[in-house]
């Protein structure tokens, strides 16, 4: 009885990503993004391994081993860099991009800039709908994992909702949406 309820129920938001887990899950990027994520795989690959396979070589040559702190630091320096590499091209593999400036509408969904009007005190905030590995919330730039995007995603200009904050929730009005 649990499983078939399991089974049969909907999920709560319409976004696929948000729901599938594990290591074949596509999740979304603006192409600025994911021009990052293959930027710095580049550099780690083409910089930061040959510099590292140096450093190990140099440490090498000071002698012993296992009391060689230069050895080690640079061998686990490498490892950090292996897994990086590791993370990205699984990530990259898995990437959807998504460009806001093909997207159009008034509902709040990946890509979008959204103007929030803060009912209480009459302030307005912008955000950006982005990607996990791209968020930087200083910049207005929010994850669409957030508890913030998802108290957003699917509410359209002139809608109200109750969004979390750091003293608490508070009721915002969706002052505009664009795509830029």
């Amino acid at each position: 009885m649990l499983l078939s309820t399991i089974l049969t129920s909907k999920p709560l938001l319409k976004i696929p990503y948000l729901h599938k887990k594990g290591p074949m899950a596509t999740f979304p990027l603006t192409p600025e993004g994911h021009k990052k994520l293959k930027d710095e795989l580049h550099h780690l690959k083409t910089v930061e391994r040959p510099k590292t396979s140096l450093e190990i070589g140099a440490a090498r040559e000071l002698g012993d081993l296992s009391e060689n702190f230069e050895y080690h630091a640079a061998k686990d320096r490498q490892g950090m860099i292996e897994a990086r590499v590791r993370d990205l091209e699984d990530k990259l593999a898995r990437v959807q991009v998504i460009d806001p400036l093909t997207l159009s509408g008034e509902r709040v969904v990946f890509g979008a800039t959204v103007t929030l009007l803060d009912i209480e005190n009459d302030t307005e905030k912008v955000y950006q709908l982005v990607g996990e590995e791209e968020a930087k919330v200083e910049e207005g730039q929010i994850s669409i994992t957030s508890p913030l995007a998802r108290a957003l995603i699917g509410k359209e200009i002139g809608d109200e909702t109750r969004i979390p904050g750091r003293e608490g929730p508070r009721m915002v009005e969706i002052a505009d949406v664009e795509f830029k």
